[in-house]
């Protein structure tokens, strides 16, 4: 009795591009959870910075460079502030200030604070960090409520250092293209080249339909072919 063919196996093109297809889903919900992340805690913390990495040593030994901070947004009369004698209790706030030159974020203890009354009517701070070896006096000026991206409410150690070490070495950039060119090239490489294992599975169905179409094709079934077959 002839054995009944076994199932068609179906074509690598339709499989490669099943695998495209993944491979796209997965990158696609990377990328919403990542910024999804980003923009729930824009929210949940009311600032536009939810999270900051210190890139100096002046506010150690309480926050050190390479820090990564959470920042909540705060109205300016709750801010706690400190003394020029140090008192720990003022709150150490993230700002931008016109006297930086890095371009990024200040992250400094609050030591004093002033309502402007009379003229503007805007809350004022006055600012330090706690080394007292690199910053022995308070900030310049005085650092406006406009300028305040919020108080520091958290910090996870060390974890920084990667986007510190991307930013001083200029391999940010690079480092993006060469991962997506290694991404292309894989799926390309998937795409063009069949898949060897999935060829040793179908081995046995293409000798079995070799056999049928052509009897005296030298083609034979081994013995571990026919059991695969079920024939």
């Amino acid at each position: 009795m002839t054995a009944n063919p076994p199932p068609k196996a179906k074509k690598k093109s339709k499989i490669k591009k099943k695998d495209l297809i993944e491979i796209a889903i997965f990158v696609a919900v990377l990328f919403t959870v990542t910024f999804g992340t980003f923009f729930i805690m824009r929210a949940a913390l009311h600032t536009k910075t939810p999270m900051v990495v210190v890139i100096s040593g002046s506010m150690e030994p309480t926050i050190y460079r390479g820090d990564l901070l959470f920042v909540k947004g705060t109205d300016p009369a709750d801010i706690n502030n400190g003394s020029y004698q140090g008192d720990p209790l003022g709150d150490i706030i993230v700002f931008e200030a016109i006297w930086s030159t890095s371009g990024e974020p200040i992250v400094h203890r609050v030591i004093d604070e002033r309502y402007d009354y009379a003229g503007s009517g805007i809350w004022e701070f006055r600012t330090q960090g706690d080394n007292t070896v690199t910053n022995p006096f308070a900030d310049p000026g005085w650092t406006s409520e406009e300028d305040i991206i919020g108080v520091v409410v958290g910090k996870i150690r060390y974890v920084g250092f990667v986007k510190i070490w991307l930013s001083e070495s200029g391999l940010a950039i690079p480092l993006v293209i060469i991962l997506a060119l290694c991404l292309i090239v894989s799926i390309a490489w998937d795409l063009s080249h069949p898949d060897k294992e999935e060829d040793e599975k179908n081995e046995p169905k293409r000798k079995w339909f070799n056999r049928r179409k052509n009897p005296e094709s030298p083609e034979k079934l081994d013995n571990e072919d026919s059991v695969n077959l079920g024939v």
